[in-house]
């Protein structure tokens, strides 16, 4: 799955001579946290929500509310606006956006395509959504971890092991717990558990956890 596939297209922009006013009030109306700037349709910059915080009068200003609008119309996008923008392509795997948010501790990104155009938006939440899709939760899963030895052959060793249960498996994880041990977390419609535990053990694979996800 790829960023295009998960974000919001045609996103809200504003230019760097945009008003703090207007930016508030563009927020405010469509419930977004972030405006990328453009010049043309070229990416400059962005303003946050947390950006025009720092600029509004505090609650104990003096102030009129005639004064403080006044003073927010003369204030324009890029003299808030963050000039160094962390960005992702719309053809960079969904999974490239997600190492993006979290290195940076970023909530959102701006999506641009290959000649640098403002084509979109992708949130934390688009990350999230993805994570439940690919998983399958929201018809229900089995989730079953099983703790192996790092070793050439593991993955093939544990397929084989669910098909001849009679299971096919929706995903499969795996997850690095030391320099010689992995959790292979798997996922499906795996209706005897016991069994499945008892199988895997036959094998010489200790399950360490059992749970049901998204069932009601």
């Amino acid at each position: 799955m790829f960023v295009v596939d998960r974000m919001t297209k045609h996103p809200i922009v504003i230019t760097p001579s945009t008003k703090v006013d207007e930016a508030t009030s563009l927020m405010r109306q469509n419930n977004i946290h972030r405006l990328p700037v453009v010049e043309g349709r070229s990416l400059v910059g962005i303003v946050t929500d947390k950006d025009l915080m720092r600029v509004a009068p505090s609650a104990a200003t003096t102030l009129s509310k005639y004064e403080i609008n006044s003073l927010l119309a003369k204030i324009e996008a890029r003299e808030i606006m963050s000039k160094t923008v962390i960005s992702v392509n719309e053809n960079e795997p969904i999974e490239q956006a997600a190492l993006l948010m979290s290195r940076n501790r970023l909530s959102g990104l701006p999506v641009t395509s290959d000649v640098g155009a403002v084509v979109g938006v992708i949130t934390e939440t688009d990350i999230f959504d993805t994570f439940v899709d690919i998983m399958g939760l929201q018809e229900g899963k089995t989730r079953i971890t099983v703790e192996v030895e790092n070793k050439v052959g593991v993955v093939k060793d544990l397929s084989g092991i669910f098909s001849e249960a009679g299971y096919n498996i929706d995903s499969f994880v795996t997850c690095k717990k030391g320099a010689e041990k992995y959790d292979i977390i798997i996922r499906g419609d795996f209706d005897d558990t016991d069994a499945l535990k008892s199988q895997l053990a036959s094998h010489g694979y200790n399950v360490t956890h059992v749970s049901r996800i998204g069932h009601k």
